[in-house]
């Protein structure tokens, strides 16, 4: 504390007084001598001096006795009681004079500015003692003046003055320290922005947290290790519980496992020094958390050992068959063996700047991003899909795995042929397609059955009504003939869909080959040599014959197309090309080297059809065996001729394979069809004698049929042609109808039904019927195939006709049921 002597106080104010009074005793002694000199009368001038002296000791004591005792006290005033009011914690306190004098300060003020400073002359800088004497000339004239802030040194102040004393004769100044609160400097570090993403590429993730541990801001690359998420904000988390501690205690990235790298963890308080020269604790203020990966920084970087390690590794992976290849953070090449070299076709030329100059234009984005993020994050791997430049066709598998503590290595690329799996992939996708448009083919068959069967049905009954020189004859038997056109176009969707009646035999594939041996000698013609060879110890199959017969004679007829688009010229003496079938046995130790994904290990009779034309294009390879694809011209082919084959070898239980034949130059020499069918082992059953159908006009009376059908048009050809034939039909156009017409108690000796209807279909119904008239024979009508149609159903004394039909083959077959259920014991 600082304050004056207060006698010398006192004694300062009495000088105005003392001084008063001798001014006026001089004033007296003059105008006594003047007095004595104008009258030269000694005893006149004591005598008047004498006089004045006497008045003026009167006045004196007189005035003394007036003033007044706290008059007096305040004349003299106790410094130390001010003092003590003044002495304020935290805050400096002064008071000066009109002549900024120091009157009396605190010790906090002579602690911070010492005691021969007064304001406003203060060791402040030059914009400092301006700001101070402003203040200082403010308060004189208006009493008070203040400054919020104030600089200076490294400390900020905030100052008021203000005007006090009996005479406004002195001003007291008043300066509260100000300290910077950690969160202003937390503000100002943005690590969302892009500080956080430069510390995250330099492998440094950051995070502001409070003093009590609690997340106020985080960078994108921590956000990622913490929770996968590099939009994640984290706030208002605490920070210890992304992190975890081995028994060795390291540090790790909770969320990263087993599989993440240690972590340097650094705290850098963000609290300024306070005003006694302390400071705060982590606990007070903000930090500032760093995490650095271990392997981080330049002494990773050229520390010998690492190096050395480096090194080795890089000597290892050079011998390893699988390509790989290494990068650093920021995806540059540093190291890649020579069966990478190999896979990315860049051997004998090294490697690129960056992975992205081996892709594609379309990948180069996608594999930047992924070795970016593999590089910076957590020591994680995958693999992704990407096309190499030098082979843009076929996709293959790259190998991604973040490396760390590797020196500059930070991702470690491996490159796989995944040729064989795209292929399987293919194949897959394919099978399901073909087995999706085989459905819909079916469904399209099925209903356009209905239409030929109506067609070709009319097409009878007006031909019993006219002659063969009728003019409308000929016509109408355009039509049918059209009709069954369009019929053998359905048994094709039939056979492609897997839905047409097969009639499968044991038979031997030499044997069919002979018999259709002839006809395709005639669709090759003279140009086109035939080859044929049969392997010995065949294996019995079990197949349709004539379907069996239908698809050598499509393979034949695309072989000889084949040779003929070629435009190969014969020369003198020689065929334009070759046509070989050929049969093979295959044991299943032999498929089994084959190593197929879709034929199992079985024994095999295999049929090649081989040709030596132009061969398959690539392109068309994958789409050989879909419905309605060709490569002919228009007009000259539908489509279906391999979708036909593929259909009735899949319905066989067989498969199909379409390749090139190539010499040894790798030059495609032709096209090959290779057929497996599985070796039939056990007894050939024997072959049913087919009787011929007696006619029908001798079950033309009293014979009772229920007609069921919900197609108008099938219904009513159906019901003229039996009608003619002499049954007695009753016509219903469902399955409830049907099952209404037999509850109401009338006799029929046959059930002629529709499988497929709206509501109560035929099978359902026919179940119904049986359960009141077991022993009524049924003939069900369907476009399907009749094996699966009785593998569905399941009714025993069942019979089947396929549509389309003729007015005969429904009168004939309706026949044949009746005299086969009277012929039956108790009919």
């Amino acid at each position: 504390m600082l304050f004056t002597d207060s006698d010398s106080v006192n004694q300062e104010a009495q000088m105005p007084d003392k001084a008063v009074l001798a001014a006026v005793g001089a004033a007296l002694l003059a105008s006594a001598l003047l007095l004595l000199v104008a009258t030269s009368d000694w005893l006149l001038a004591l005598a008047y001096a004498a006089g004045l002296a006497v008045l003026l000791a009167g006045a004196n004591a007189f005035a003394r006795m007036a003033r007044p005792e706290s008059a007096r006290e305040l004349a003299a005033p106790d410094w130390s009681v001010t003092v003590a009011a003044i002495e304020r914690a935290g805050e400096a306190i002064a008071i000066t004079d009109r002549a900024n004098r120091l009157v009396c300060a605190n010790e906090a003020f002579v602690e911070s500015f010492g005691i021969s400073s007064a304001p406003p002359s203060l060791p402040f800088e030059r914009a400092g003692l301006e700001v101070a004497s402003r203040l200082a000339r403010e308060a004189w004239r208006d009493g008070a003046s203040s400054c919020d802030s104030l600089g200076d040194k490294g400390r900020e102040w905030s100052i008021t003055a203000t005007r006090a004393g009996r005479g406004d004769d002195h001003l007291i100044w008043c300066f509260s320290p100000r300290t910077t609160e950690a969160r202003d400097l937390a503000a100002e570090l943005d690590l969302s922005g892009a500080l956080g993403r430069i510390l995250s590429r330099a492998g440094i993730e950051a995070a502001i947290t409070s003093g009590e541990g609690v997340v106020r801001s985080v960078s994108p690359g921590f956000a990622e290790r913490a929770a996968g998420d590099e939009k994640a904000t984290l706030v208002g988390q605490d920070f210890v519980s992304f992190l975890r501690a081995d028994d060795r205690d390291r540090i790790f990235f909770a969320r990263e496992g087993r599989a993440g790298t240690p972590q340097t963890l650094i705290d850098v308080p963000l609290s300024e020094p306070s005003a006694a020269g302390t400071v705060p604790t982590a606990d007070e203020g903000d930090s500032l958390m760093l995490l650095i990966d271990s392997g981080v920084g330049i002494g990773s970087h050229w520390d010998g050992s690492a190096q050395a390690g480096v090194a080795q590794l890089e000597a290892l992976l050079a011998q390893l068959p699988l390509g790989l290849a290494m990068t650093d953070r920021d995806g540059r090449f540093l190291f890649g063996n020579d069966a990478f070299l190999r896979s990315v076709g860049r051997e004998g030329r090294g490697l690129p700047a960056f992975p992205t100059d081996l892709v594609t234009r379309e990948d180069k984005a996608a594999l930047s991003d992924a070795v970016r993020r593999h590089g910076r994050g957590p020591a994680i791997s995958g693999d992704m899909a990407v096309r190499l430049a030098s082979q843009p066709d076929e996709p293959v598998s790259m190998g991604l795995a973040g490396v760390r503590g590797l020196g500059e290595a930070a991702v470690l690329l491996s490159l796989a042929d995944s040729s064989e799996e795209n292929q399987l992939k293919r194949q897959v996708a394919q099978a399901t397609k073909m087995q999706a448009v085989g459905q819909l083919a079916g469904g399209v068959a099925h209903d356009f059955n209905n239409v030929l069967t109506a067609i070709i049905g009319t097409c009878d009954l007006m031909l019993l009504r006219h002659t063969p020189g009728d003019s409308d004859y000929d016509d109408i038997q355009q039509i049918r003939a059209n009709s069954n056109r369009a019929a053998s176009l359905t048994r094709q969707l039939l056979a492609f869909s897997r839905q047409q009646t097969l009639r499968p035999e044991i038979l031997q594939l030499p044997d069919v080959v002979s018999e259709v041996g002839p006809l395709i000698k005639r669709l090759l013609g003279e140009k086109i040599d035939y080859f044929v060879q049969h392997d010995r110890n065949l294996g019995a199959v079990r197949a349709d014959p004539q379907q069996l017969e239908q698809v050598i004679m499509n393979l034949a007829v695309n072989a000889r197309d084949a040779i003929q688009a070629g435009k190969r010229p014969a020369r003198q003496g020689k065929a334009e090309g070759r046509v070989s079938l050929m049969t093979r046995s295959i044991k299943s130790g032999e498929v089994v080297k084959l190593g197929s994904e879709i034929l199992p290990a079985a024994d095999y009779t295999v049929l090649i059809v081989q040709d030596d034309g132009g061969g398959i294009p690539a392109e068309v390879l994958p789409k050989l065996f879909e419905p309605f694809f060709t490569t002919k011209e228009q007009g000259k082919g539908t489509g279906l001729g391999l979708s036909t084959v593929y259909g009735i070898v899949k319905q066989s239980g067989g498969f199909i394979f379409a390749d090139n034949v190539t010499d040894s130059a790798g030059r495609v020499q032709g096209a090959r069809f290779t057929i497996y069918f599985p070796v039939h082992h056990g007894e050939a059953p024997r072959r049913r004698e087919e009787t011929a159908p007696a006619p029908s006009s001798d079950w033309s009376v009293g014979g009772k049929v229920l007609l069921v059908e919900d197609e108008d048009m099938v219904r009513a050809v159906a019901e003229r042609a039996l009608s003619r034939a002499g049954y007695e039909i009753t016509a219903c156009p469902g399955g409830e109808e049907g099952l209404a017409a037999i509850a109401s108690g009338a006799e029929f000796d046959l059930v002629v039904s529709d499988v497929v209807m709206p509501g109560m279909d035929g099978p359902a119904m026919v179940r119904a019927i049986r359960k009141q008239r077991p022993e009524i024979p049924v003939l069900f009508m369907s476009g399907y195939a009749e094996e699966n149609l009785r593998s569905e159903i399941d009714i025993p004394n069942m019979h089947f006709i396929a549509k389309p039909f003729s007015v005969a083959a429904i009168s004939e077959k309706v026949g044949a049921v009746m005299r086969e259920a009277k012929a039956a014991p108790g009919g």
